[in-house]
């Protein structure tokens, strides 16, 4: 089975930017100890845009639904949902 990503697209303004970025120093570890989880990425914009992406990639889209479901990845945010088609990398 492929894995599920799911990215949620966050409008940051420039001045919120350290705030969120502490923000989410702080909460480490918590997606991390789910069960499913493979990856986390918080991904700041360099150019052209105010939108960061949190990136979380799931064994399952039923894995990812039990975390959600506790009241994890909840608010405002735009959230894509993508297969894995193909990987490459050192890991993969």
């Amino acid at each position: 089975m492929a894995s599920v990503v799911k990215i949620n697209v966050l409008t940051i303004p420039a001045d919120m930017r350290d705030d969120l970025e502490k923000r989410f120093a702080g909460r480490a570890g918590m997606v991390e100890s789910a069960d499913g989880f493979e990856w986390f990425e918080l991904l700041r914009p360099v150019e052209g845009t105010d939108k960061y992406l949190v990136y979380t990639r799931w064994r399952s889209e039923e894995d990812f639904q039990k975390w959600a479901g506790q009241g994890h990845g909840q608010g405002q945010a735009e959230v894509w949902t993508f297969d894995v088609v193909q990987s490459a990398g050192p890991s993969a």
